[in-house]
């Protein structure tokens, strides 16, 4: 028989260089967000902020408030971060509902555009438009919620924001979770993420013979 070879660990390839950056630097990019003179008044404020603000930086507070996993999980007892496993609770209510056979068939109209009325434009898109039709002609139909999400609020509304996804399932599936962990990473101030609200809306209405999602990209 054949011996084998054996089998050679995968390599890890990194060399993207050292992401940390200076105090002075960490400092000024966080007193950008306070350039408006209004803040001048509460200048000392802003500086004590900003001393805490660079700690929980420099310790890499990813996730500061956790607790045990609990049931369901392979370590029962393993601190996970509470915003995570309250996206967790939301999207298994989510599944609860499209999966109840008495419930209303559900569609989700995406409107991908960026261009907004209230920002420069001035004008709506067209896609939104077209989303607001397909929408007044689904709420008509009996027995269909319609659910309408408009991404151009991600150029328009305070504090909307989606992170990119890192692919790290193209690393390794153990590595991927559902819904995704990588964010919110408090110790790099990427928070608010918007999917911990979208992920629901989605399985809600995740396409099967009842429900469907429909996105029109914007142009």
């Amino acid at each position: 028989m054949p011996s084998r070879t054996p089998t050679k660990s995968p390599e890890v390839r990194t060399g993207q260089g050292d992401m940390k950056v200076p105090e002075a630097v960490f400092r000024e990019r966080l007193r950008e967000r306070f350039y408006d003179p209004s803040f001048e008044r509460a200048s000392s404020e802003i500086d004590k902020v900003i001393d805490i603000a660079w700690r929980v930086y420099s310790e890499s507070h990813k996730s500061p408030r956790t607790r045990a996993a609990g049931e369901g999980f392979a370590d029962p007892e393993m601190q996970v971060s509470v915003q995570w496993l309250a996206t967790r609770d939301a999207i298994a209510a989510a599944q609860r509902q499209h999966d109840d056979p008495s419930a209303k068939s559900r569609v989700l109209l995406i409107s991908g555009a960026a261009r907004n009325d209230v920002t420069c434009p001035g004008e709506m898109s067209k896609t939104y438009r077209l989303c607001s039709t397909a929408r007044g002609v689904l709420s008509s139909v009996s027995g269909f919620d319609v659910d309408f999400l408009d991404l151009s609020r991600l150029t328009a509304e305070y504090g909307r924001v989606i992170y990119p996804c890192k692919a790290c399932v193209s690393t390794a599936m153990p590595l991927c979770h559902w819904p995704c962990s990588c964010y919110p990473n408090h110790g790099l101030g990427q928070v608010q993420d918007w999917m911990g609200e979208l992920y629901p809306r989605w399985v809600a209405a995740h396409a099967d013979d009842r429900h469907a999602g429909v996105l029109v990209p914007g142009a």
